[in-house]
């Protein structure tokens, strides 16, 4: 999953929302230099990564894009599943997605020393172009696609093109929120044990 559902399934806690979000760019077991609940939300992160990529319903939605962007593809449907949990963002929260995400760039302003190096430096770019709502809208989604493009390209010297997989969500657009709309109901109880466990 990407940021927008790593973050919600978090539940009401803003330090393991803080460790989810950022987790990606922590790596091995040396991230005792946390809080306590950021440690948590690191750990939620790896079992959400864990039980995201072996389900079937994500595996379905990814063998979509695969002939086209090969291992990008479980990249891409993180992305596009975001796109339909913002879209559909009353049917899991009653507050607005606008105000959700307002708070919890304030609760990053507000830890801004427990964030990792990487997140300082990506936090102000978040926040002036508003991530989190932007994926309502398939123009969002786009150029969160080329941004990943450009890091990817950069990263790996290789083009992934994954900005070109908004064609695919477009075309398969039912079948991708159908997918995502059961998988994330059984996320959501999945993580909701997690927590309980922590």
């Amino acid at each position: 999953m990407n940021f927008l559902a790593h973050i919600y399934l978090s539940g009401d806690n803003d330090l393991m929302k803080i460790g989810n979000f950022m987790a990606d760019g922590i790596h091995g077991k040396h991230f005792d230099i946390f809080p306590l609940e950021i440690q948590k939300g690191i750990i939620l992160h790896r079992s959400i990564d864990t039980y995201t990529d072996a389900h079937p319903i994500f595996r379905h939605s990814t063998k979509r894009l695969h002939a086209n962007y090969h291992h990008y593809s479980g990249i891409i449907v993180d992305i596009l599943y975001d796109h339909f949990l913002a879209k559909n963002w009353t049917h899991y929260s009653d507050e607005r997605l606008e105000d959700y995400s307002e708070r919890f760039y304030q609760s990053l302003r507000d830890n801004y020393d427990d964030l990792t190096p990487k997140t300082q430096k990506m936090m102000p770019y978040m926040i002036e172009y508003n991530w989190l709502l932007s994926y309502q809208t398939i123009e969002g989604i786009e150029s969160v696609l080329a941004k990943m493009d450009n890091r990817m390209e950069s990263r790996m010297k290789q083009e992934s093109n994954m900005r070109f997989s908004v064609a695919e969500l477009r075309t398969f657009y039912s079948e991708f929120e159908s997918e995502f709309t059961a998988f994330f109901e059984d996320l959501i109880t999945f993580t909701n044990q997690k927590i309980i466990s922590l």
